[in-house]
């Protein structure tokens, strides 16, 4: 997917554009499941503008990792619109959003999967060598803070550190977009914070536009916008006037 239109890129290679990075209108998804229709998403409208932190809150089932997954391009809304940039994802095939993912998305979720019998390196090493403009392996785990653990597998690592060499594969290919659902989910408050400092470190190096899906509402404190859904909208938002560091974090 070529950026055009209004696109660009500035010299150190980050997303310029006269568009929000991503964008929603209307935005809806139903499934039936059990013999009952199910609305996750309902009408909902949303901006990321570019180099944008933003933590989305929210309980169980009120649309928060659906939405994740249409903006991702992992998948298709009923209907309502969705772009990236001034690309209408709601309107590419399966072609064309394999390409979106592969060029413009990283991917973090709450379980590492990572693959056990390759070491760190080898594990982000997969996404760049099928990455247009990709950074070293060795650089991507640098930026996580795991220069020294680069040979290591998945089985020496701690869950903390096996959750920051899947932030790792996901930027190495220098995504433009940074979806993270419930990072640190499966972790405790003292690697929790690592993994976030992580994030952060990332977001701000690569200016990636970020969304961190979460249900610890501390966290919340570390973006520059946050947004509260329920029931497949998003119901209120506020900017924070200062985004506090991962490193004041706790819970």
């Amino acid at each position: 997917m070529r950026l055009e239109g209004g696109t660009g890129r500035d010299h150190d290679g980050a997303v310029t554009s006269v568009y929000p990075t991503l964008r929603a209108r209307g935005l809806t998804k139903s499934y039936r499941t059990g013999g009952l229709d199910v609305h996750a998403l309902r009408g909902l409208d949303l901006e990321l503008q570019t180099g944008e932190l933003v933590v989305l809150l929210g309980p169980s089932g009120s649309g928060k990792s659906t939405l994740l997954n249409i903006l991702g391009g992992l998948d298709t809304a009923s209907s309502g619109e969705a772009w990236f940039l001034d690309h209408e994802l709601t309107r590419l095939d399966d072609d064309g959003l394999t390409q979106y993912r592969r060029e413009h998305v990283g991917f973090v979720f709450q379980f590492y999967n990572l693959i056990a019998s390759l070491t760190a390196l080898e594990n982000v090493a997969l996404v760049t060598e099928i990455a247009r403009n990709p950074m070293p392996p060795e650089d991507a785990l640098a930026l996580v803070g795991l220069r020294d653990r680069l040979h290591h597998f998945p089985a020496q690592l701690s869950g903390g550190e096996q959750q920051r060499v899947a932030i790792a594969r996901a930027i190495a290919k220098r995504p433009d977009i940074l979806l993270c659902d419930e990072p640190t989910g499966a972790l405790d408050s003292e690697t929790g914070v690592l993994v976030l400092e992580a994030i952060e470190r990332t977001h701000a190096e690569l200016g990636t536009s970020t969304v961190l899906i979460t249900h610890n509402a501390v966290i919340a404190d570390m973006a520059d916008r946050v947004l509260v859904m329920g029931n497949g909208t998003i119901q209120r938002q506020r900017r924070n006037e200062r985004r506090r560091p991962a490193s004041e974090l706790s819970w």
